[in-house]
C-alpha cells in the first residue's frame, strides 16, 4: 500500500528526526532540572476512574509532540527522587552516566533472549554479569547469569534451579505429590513468600528463621529446623539468605549457612538445598571488599572505618552462595528494571534448560549463550546491562566506593545522634548499611529501658501496644507537622525484622540512598525529632 499517509507515518514515526527529538528531549530535560531544586514532590491526585474511563488514544495521526503531551503531565507528576530530603526507602535517584547507558538501549531496543535479537548487546550482558559476578564472587571460574524484570524474579531463578536440583525433573514432570520446603529469615523480603506461591511450593512450606538484634538469620535456629525437616523425610529445596534487609539492612551468616546446611544435609542422606542470596539491596558493599583502612586513601570518617573490616568479612562470604540476586536500579543508582540473577557455577542453568525442540519460534538459539534456552522470559529489555556498564565505567570502582561509604557515614552519624536522645532507640545499632529504625517515645519515657525490658519479656502486651501506639502516633504528628522545604521524608514500617519473643516491632525508617544527603539534613531531622 502506497499512500500519502503511509508515506506520513513512516517520515514521522519511523524516521529520525533528529532535530524534533532532541527538541522534545530538551523540553523533558529542562523539568527534571527544575525539579532536582525542588523538595520532595508531594503525591498529587490520582483519578483512577477517569483514566479508565477516558483513556483517550487519539483517532487521526499526529506527530511527535501529540506523544510528548500524552505523557507530560504524567511525567510532571512522577517524583525522580532527586532531592536530598529524601530517606523514605531503599530508592535513590538515577545516575545520569546510567541514563546515557539506558538511552543508548532504548535507540537500540534490543530483546536480549538470543543474539539474532540483540546481537552485541549480549555481549554487552556476558561482560556486565562478569564484572559484577567479579565483585560478588571474587574471582569465580565460570560466572554466568542474566538480567531480569526484578528482585524477585532474580529469586524465583535461584528457588527454581533449588526445586530441580533436589527433585530432578520437576521441570517437566511437576512435584508429583513431592512435599518441598524453602528457608528464610523473618527479616527476608516478602517476595519470598511470592515465589514460593508460584513455584508450587506453597506458603505454607516456606518456613521463616528469627534472627538476632541485627536481624541476621539465628543459625541455631537454622539447625534445628533442618533436623525437623530433615528427619520428616522433607527435603530443603532452597535457602535464602539476606545481604541487605529491605528495612533495618541486616546480613545473614552465608558461610555459616553453608557449613550447617551441608552438615546436615550428609547426616541425614539428604541433597543440599540452593543457598541463594538477596543481595538485591546490600551488594553494594561489595565495592568496599578490599579497601585498605590503614592508609584511607579516601579519606573516610573515623566513624565507620571499625565497620569497614566487618563489611568485608561478609562480603567474603558471599563466595559460598550458589547463586546471588542483586538490584543495580537500588544501591547502584540505575535505572529500571537493572536485576540481575548471578550464578557461581555456570553448570547450574543446566536445571533450567529446555530442549531447542521446546521452542521452536527461537530455533536459532545456541546452547553455548542464548538466554532464551533457560530464561523465565521470552522478551528480556536490555537496559540492565547498559545501565550497568555505563555506570561502572564513568563511575569507576573509585567513584562508587566514594558513594557507598559516605552513605555509611550519614547512616552511622544519624544513629549517633538519634540514640543520644533517651526517650529514642535506634532498633539496628549495629547493622552495616545505608538504613536506620528507631523509636521516638514522648519526652520523659526511657526508650532504652523499654527496649530492653520488652526484650527480656518483662512487658505486658498492653504495655507495649501502648508504646508501639506512641512511635506511631508521634511519627504522625511529625508528618502533619513537617516542613516540606526542610524537612527529610521518613516512612513506616510495622515490622522491622528483629521480633523478639515473636513480637514485630514498629518504626520510623530512614534510608540515605540519595548523594547528596548530607549533615544538615540529618541535623535538622533531630531538631523536628526534637519539636515534637
Amino acid at each position: 500500500m502506497e499512500t500519502p499517509d503511509l508515506k506520513n507515518l513512516i517520515e514521522t514515526f519511523f524516521s529520525c528526526d533528529k532535530g524534533e527529538l532532541i527538541r522534545i528531549f530538551e523540553e523533558l530535560l529542562s523539568a527534571m532540572e527544575a525539579e532536582e531544586v525542588l523538595p520532595p514532590t508531594k503525591m498529587m491526585s490520582q483519578n483512577y476512574e477517569t483514566a479508565q474511563a477516558n483513556p483517550e488514544i487519539n483517532t487521526l495521526p499526529g506527530n511527535l509532540k501529540d506523544a510528548r503531551d500524552a505523557v507530560f503531565p504524567f511525567f510532571w507528576g512522577t517524583d525522580g527522587w532527586f532531592s536530598r530530603l529524601h530517606l523514605e526507602n531503599v530508592k535513590g535517584p538515577a545516575n545520569y552516566a546510567s541514563l546515557v547507558g539506558t538511552l543508548a538501549c532504548l535507540l537500540k531496543n534490543p530483546n536480549l533472549c538470543v543474539d539474532t535479537y540483540s546481537q552485541r548487546s549480549n555481549e554487552l550482558e556476558v561482560k556486565a554479569i562478569t564484572a559484577l559476578a567479579n565483585l560478588l564472587f571474587y574471582h569465580i571460574d565460570s560466572p554466568w547469569g542474566v538480567f531480569t524484570a526484578g528482585g524477585t524474579i532474580s529469586n524465583m531463578y535461584g528457588g527454581k534451579i533449588g526445586i530441580e536440583k533436589v527433585c530432578p525433573e520437576t521441570l517437566r514432570k511437576g512435584l508429583q505429590g513431592e512435599q518441598l520446603a524453602g528457608i528464610v529469615s523473618t527479616a527476608a523480603h516478602y517476595s519470598n513468600s511470592t515465589l514460593a506461591s508460584w513455584l508450587g511450593l506453597g506458603t505454607e512450606n516456606l518456613h521463616a528463621i528469627p534472627t538476632d538484634e541485627n536481624c541476621a538469620l539465628r543459625l541455631d535456629l537454622l539447625a534445628t529446623k533442618l533436623d525437623e525437616l530433615f528427619n520428616s523425610g522433607i527435603k530443603v529445596a532452597f535457602i535464602i539468605a539476606t545481604f541487605g534487609s529491605t528495612d533495618a539492612f541486616g546480613i545473614d551468616d552465608v558461610s555459616g549457612i553453608r557449613e550447617i546446611t551441608e552438615d546436615k544435609a550428609s547426616k541425614y542422606g539428604m541433597p543440599v538445598p540452593q543457598i541463594h542470596v538477596d543481595a538485591a539491596v546490600g551488594w553494594t558493599l561489595c565495592f568496599l571488599a578490599e579497601y585498605d583502612i590503614e592508609k584511607n586513601s579516601f579519606g573516610f570518617d573515623h566513624s565507620i572505618l571499625p565497620v569497614i573490616p566487618r563489611i568485608q568479612a561478609c562480603c567474603r562470604s558471599l563466595r559460598h552462595a550458589d547463586s546471588i540476586t542483586i538490584d543495580f536500579h537500588k544501591m547502584g543508582w540505575g535505572h529500571y528494571p537493572a536485576s540481575a540473577f548471578v550464578v557461581n557455577r555456570r553448570n547450574d542453568l543446566v536445571h533450567l534448560f529446555r530442549s531447542k525442540e521446546e521452542i521452536p519460534y527461537f530455533c536459532e538459539a545456541e546452547y553455548r549463550r542464548d538466554p532464551a534456552l533457560f530464561t523465565l522470559e521470552c522478551s528480556r529489555p536490555a537496559i540492565g546491562p547498559y545501565s550497568v556498564m555505563a555506570s561502572l565505567n564513568g563511575i569507576g570502582l573509585t567513584g562508587f566506593q566514594i558513594l557507598v561509604a559516605h552513605a555509611l557515614e550519614m547512616a552511622q552519624y544519624l544513629k549517633q545522634r538519634i540514640e543520644s536522645l533517651n526517650y529514642c532507640k535506634v532498633l539496628n545499632l549495629n547493622t552495616t548499611g545505608p538504613s536506620v529504625v528507631w523509636w521516638v517515645l514522648p519526652k520523659g519515657r526511657d526508650a532504652k529501658r523499654i527496649f530492653r525490658r520488652l526484650e527480656a519479656g518483662k512487658l505486658a502486651e498492653k504495655d507495649y501496644q501502648r508504646y508501639f501506639h506512641e512511635v506511631r502516633h508521634l511519627y504522625d504528628r511529625r508528618k502533619h507537622m513537617m516542613n516540606p522545604q526542610k524537612d527529610a521524608c521518613l516512612s513506616f514500617t510495622t515490622s522491622m525484622g528483629y521480633m523478639p519473643n515473636d513480637i514485630a516491632l514498629p518504626a520510623w525508617k530512614a534510608v540515605i540512598f540519595n548523594p547528596k544527603t548530607d549533615r544538615s539534613v540529618l541535623d535538622q531531622l533531630i531538631v523536628s525529632i526534637e519539636e515534637l
